[in-house]
């Protein structure tokens, strides 16, 4: 099972560890590799060089402090003092950057570009697993594939992909693995396949390259290459037991946890998960909480992360009532429970230590369009509730909607200026329409790419307020405004929310 390159290296991959867990408890043997985090790491070594090479100041001054910038990254009192950490993770990031224009690339610690493929593209994507051997992983990822497949009897390989960033060292990996290893299956899951299948109907894009392409969860279909029957209903509990490690860029262990999947709202206006026909599925409260319990004996993290599209009003009730004992962070909507006072000092109690909340728009007409199911003055209560009780808000803005105006979204900036004191952390965003989606057909569409594998499409905007106006608008007005810039400037470089917890005690 393999986590390719590049995404935020800071705590090790939920969806594989879920994939594992149900492996390994029906008796299929299999292996981890996050090439992600090893494969940076890697490139970082290489791009540091021998001393008697002769660098700028700025990367000389990094290549010295490497190991330094490492080891305080990981260290909890870095994140009390944003100019250093700031610092740090921009000497850090110059390096994968310069390794990355030597291989004639863009490499930062949260992104991939190279400008001969694009990954909307499946014939740029075959390119680039006919071309492995000018990835700039590849030097790395030959020799720890070559060992790992030599020290086993591994018959199937499987590729989680779940961003875009990923996509073009994902097919340099197995384009690699093709043609070294041919008798090897090579199934290739996560989050952005299950969205391609959906645009293409079920077909796999890349036959004679990739055996399978699954959509949703992929515990049944690799149960059924393993001979078992399927696991059913039941989603079972992560195994990190391979990912144990204190490499990851992060002041601590992080425990990913998903205690649902799909939304339980699923009403939002282009919501994807609404479009590709997801189902909620949470997890029975006790199996989360016997599930927690079972992880932080086995990792002792500093953080769960819950993964959840949105966490639910039930679970965050039930958190509430049954602490899991370490600090937690996750994704969640506006709802009336969290204007409780009392109710935010219990999820504070129980570990909350920030929560990300989908606000969208301070503009109750574009909450309405969107069918967010969200009341402004009630996002305030919510605001406020929280930030009395301590815990920390990470507050998610998308700009540019159909039912958007630059009234709207002036209207939106005051109300973050009038909440400046209660939001810790900002998110800005501009909306992309997805492909196909039924909203689509009342608006004048354009191609957003020439790839065949891109997900949005480009619109003529009802008012005119398109995404040229919507970025100037962000950049000269919003992100300016004498309330705002300090939140802006909190802004954790590229590692944004993973890492923001960790310095809400400081703000």
């Amino acid at each position: 099972m393999i986590h390719p390159p590049v995404a935020k290296a800071c705590e090790p991959p939920g969806g594989i560890a879920r994939l594992v867990g149900c492996l390994r408890e029906h008796g299929v043997g299999c292996t981890v590799l996050d090439a992600n985090l090893q494969g940076q790491l890697a490139l970082l070594g290489e791009a540091a060089g021998p001393a008697s090479q002769i660098f700028d100041t700025w990367t000389n001054r990094a290549r010295r402090r490497l190991p330094e910038h490492l080891a305080r990254l990981r260290n909890p009192g870095l994140y009390g003092h944003m100019d250093r950490y700031r610092r740090c993770v921009n000497d850090i990031n110059r390096l994968l950057a310069r390794r990355g224009r030597q291989a004639g690339v863009a490499i930062s610690l949260a992104d991939y570009q190279d400008p001969r493929y694009t990954p909307l593209k499946s014939a740029d994507l075959l390119r680039a697993a006919c071309e492995y051997e000018s990835n700039p992983f590849h030097p790395w990822f030959s020799r720890r594939i070559e060992d790992l497949v030599a020290d086993s009897n591994h018959a199937v390989v499987g590729v989680s992909l779940n961003y875009l960033s990923q996509a073009l060292c994902a097919f340099a990996m197995i384009g690699f693995i093709r043609e070294r290893f041919p008798r090897l299956v090579i199934v290739l899951g996560g989050g952005l396949v299950t969205s391609w299948l959906k645009a293409t109907g079920g077909r796999n894009p890349f036959p004679g390259l990739v055996d399978h392409c699954v959509a949703g969860p992929g515990e049944d279909f690799l149960l059924g290459l393993a001979g078992v029957g399927p696991c059913g209903e039941r989603i079972h509990r992560p195994d990190y037991s391979d990912l144990a490690s204190g490499d990851y860029l992060a002041p601590g262990p992080i425990l990913p946890y998903s205690a649902s999947r799909g939304c339980w709202w699923r009403r939002c206006t282009f919501c994807p998960e609404k479009a590709e026909g997801q189902c909620f599925r949470p997890v029975p409260e006790e199996q989360v909480q016997a599930d927690l319990g079972e992880l932080i004996g086995a990792g002792r993290p500093s953080l769960i992360h819950f993964l959840d599209n949105t966490m639910s009003p039930r679970l965050l009730e039930h958190l509430a009532d049954h602490p899991p004992g370490v600090p937690w962070y996750g994704f969640t909507r506006v709802t009336p429970g969290l204007a409780d006072a009392d109710f935010c000092r219990a999820l504070k109690a129980s570990g909350c230590a920030m929560l990300k909340l989908g606000l969208e728009s301070g503009d109750q007409g574009v909450l309405d369009a969107l069918e967010k199911g969200i009341r402004v003055d009630e996002a305030s209560q919510v605001l406020k509730a929280l930030k009395g009780a301590g815990i920390g808000t990470y507050a998610y803005l998308l700009f540019g909607t159909p039912a958007e105006s630059p009234s709207a979204a002036q209207r939106t900036l005051e109300f973050v200026a009038r909440h400046a004191g209660v939001i810790d952390f900002l998110n800005l965003a501009i909306f992309n329409l997805p492909a196909g989606s039924d909203e689509a057909a009342s608006l004048r569409v354009h191609p957003f790419s020439e790839g065949d594998l891109s997900l949005y499409v480009d619109f003529d905007h009802p008012g005119g307020w398109g995404r040229r106006e919507v970025r100037a608008f962000l950049d000269r007005k919003f992100r300016r405004h004498p309330a705002v810039s300090p939140i802006v400037r909190r802004q954790p470089p590229y590692f944004t929310s993973n890492h923001a917890p960790f310095m809400l005690n400081f703000c």
